[in-house]
């Protein structure tokens, strides 16, 4: 199909109408409620469910009943909203039922402001709610790839009977690009062997999350670990730059690599021997090769729009095979190409050689310097 402008929470829409989705509960709240105002539209015209609910709490719940139907679910919301949803979250993860979830961020913490920011890392990436399960995190970087990742998301999630998460934030999900949308798919009304749809003529399906057991909870848990360790082998996704030559690495998702992509292109115009790595997925994060990559190069700068969430992972992976740099933007301030550019020089001219951690603190410092 040609390519159109459309702004990213209507490409996401658009995205999951096309991938076939079936049902979709939402509440609306800024900066994604275009998204929920598309699919008022589009779901009533194709003959499908949508409902925007009373609250997050009450919108997750609907998503938990319908996808135990076997059909094809969603919901969307941003930071605040998602934290109400994460009770019903960690329910449908408990049940091991399929769904998929947009959260396009904005500051906080509390209602914060409406602003881009990076802030949901943690409540995504480490599962949120409670209890030992890991959803699938996908961070789009353009409008196009919000559209590739959402219908990606939808087959990831019943291929493992998990949730998958689309983490985008307000600046994607507010911008607009030229992309291209995918073919409409034909709604697959067949019931999975798991579902419940009325137990007539075949014996009776119980979903639920509630193991009284401590025994049977242990072995739904290792059956859930056993299922990631199978997505940790098959689904890390992420892009490289520049990477085959680099001495120093740039390590950004989303928004802020984006941005950091500009200034590694300017910083090579300078003859700076610098690369990007882009993870795609979140989780699971692309730890080998990030610890591939800390073999070769003499330090990492790592680039977000938060306090430096995803930074403990990355410290995680290199395991002090290279020092780590940190610059971060907060409350849903966008760092420009130029910040990160300044970043980069200051990291070539003079490379770092802590590795004990201590790179939240320089960046710190030197904000309140700013300050």
């Amino acid at each position: 199909m040609a390519k159109e402008l459309l702004k990213g929470n209507v490409a996401i829409a658009e995205a999951a109408v096309r991938a076939g989705v079936e049902a979709y509960f939402g509440y609306p709240i800024t900066p994604q409620t275009e998204l929920l105002e598309h699919m008022a539209k589009r779901m009533p015209e194709l003959d499908r469910v949508f409902v925007q609910a009373e609250s997050e709490v009450a919108a997750i719940n609907m998503v938990y009943g319908a996808a135990c139907t076997g059909a094809r679910v969603m919901t969307t919301s941003s930071s605040p909203g998602v934290s109400l949803m994460m009770e019903g979250i960690s329910y449908i993860a408990g049940t091991e039922i399929p769904m998929v979830m947009v959260d396009v961020m904005r500051g906080g913490p509390g209602l914060g402001n409406i602003a881009p920011s990076q802030g949901d890392y943690n409540q995504m990436v480490r599962g949120g709610g409670h209890g030992d399960y890991f959803p699938i995190v996908l961070a789009p970087a353009s409008v196009q790839e919000a559209i590739d990742l959402t219908v990606l998301a939808f087959e990831l999630a019943e291929k493992y009977r998990t949730i998958a998460v689309v983490l985008a934030d307000g600046s994607i999900g507010q911008m607009m690009e030229p992309a291209e949308l995918p073919e409409m798919q034909e709604v697959d009304r067949q019931t999975p062997d798991w579902a419940t749809n009325g137990a007539k003529g075949r014996e009776k399906r119980l979903l639920s999350s509630i193991y009284l057991q401590p025994e049977d909870e242990e072995k739904t848990n290792l059956r859930m670990l056993k299922r990631w360790m199978e997505i940790e082998a098959n689904e890390v996704r992420f892009n490289e730059y520049f990477v085959d030559d680099a001495e120093f690495l740039v390590i950004g998702f989303g928004t802020a690599g984006r941005v950091a992509y500009s200034a590694v292109r300017a910083a090579r115009a300078e003859g700076i021997k610098v690369g990007l790595l882009r993870p795609i997925t979140l989780n699971p994060l692309p730890s080998e090769r990030m610890a591939d990559l800390a073999e070769k190069a003499k330090a990492f700068l790592v680039v977000e729009m938060n306090t430096g969430q995803m930074l403990d992972d990355v410290r995680l992976a290199v395991s002090g095979k290279a020092p780590i740099e940190f610059y971060g933007r907060l409350g849903g301030v966008v760092p420009f190409p130029d910040e990160i550019l300044e970043q980069i020089r200051i990291m070539a001219q003079q490379p770092p050689t802590d590795t004990n951690g201590h790179a939240r603190q320089r960046w710190f410092e030197r904000m309140a310097v700013l300050d």
